[in-house]
C-alpha cells in the first residue's frame, strides 16, 4: 500500500510500449516538479544541476532517469523513469517516519540521502552550502544494496 503523498508510477505500458510518448510524459513530470516549480527540503529551496545538458534537458533530469559512471555513456533506466513522480514528494515529505534521512561528506560539500526503505527508493541531494541540488534518485532492487544504504544511514546517523 502506497502512502497518500506518494504518487503512482508512470508506466511504459500506459503508452502501449511507445518509448517516445513515455519519455515525453516522464520529462513533463520532471519539468512540472523541478523546472516550473521548485521543491523545498526542510525550508531550503532546491536548484537544478543544468550542465552538462543533453538534448536541451538538464543534468539533474538525466541523472534521475539513467545510470552509468560516465556522463556520455549513461543509459535510461526504466525503473528510474517509472518513478519520476517520486523525488519531489520524497524531498518535501522528508520528515515522514517511513523515510530515513542522513548526510555524508562528499568533497567540500555533503550529500543528503533520503531513503524510503519500504519502497526501495533513494533520493540524493547535494548540499552546496548556500543552496541544494537534487543530484539523483533511483530504485534499489538488490538486497545487498538495500543493506548497504541502511548501514550507511546507521553509520552517519539520521538528521532530525
Amino acid at each position: 500500500m502506497m502512502n497518500d503523498w506518494l504518487p503512482e508510477t508512470v508506466c511504459l505500458t500506459s503508452f502501449e510500449g511507445n518509448w517516445d510518448k513515455f519519455f515525453k510524459a516522464v520529462y513533463e513530470v520532471f519539468e512540472k516538479d523541478f523546472v516550473l516549480s521548485k521543491p523545498f527540503f526542510r525550508g531550503r529551496k532546491l536548484g537544478l544541476k543544468r550542465h552538462p545538458e543533453y538534448d536541451g534537458k538538464s543534468a539533474t533530469f538525466w541523472h534521475m532517469i539513467s545510470e552509468g559512471h560516465s556522463e556520455s555513456e549513461r543509459m535510461p533506466d526504466l525503473r528510474r523513469c517509472e518513478r519520476m513522480s517520486w523525488p519531489k514528494p520524497v524531498i518535501e515529505n522528508s520528515k515522514e517516519k517511513e523515510l530515513r534521512v542522513w548526510a555524508e561528506p562528499k568533497g567540500s560539500n555533503q550529500r543528503i540521502y533520503l531513503w524510503f526503505e519500504k519502497e526501495g527508493y533513494l533520493v540524493v541531494l547535494e548540499d552546496r552550502h548556500t543552496y541544494l541540488l537534487p543530484w539523483t534518485a533511483f530504485y534499489v532492487e538488490k538486497e545487498h544494496q538495500k543493506r548497504k544504504y541502511m548501514k550507511r544511514c546507521e553509520r552517519f546517523g539520521e538528521l532530525s
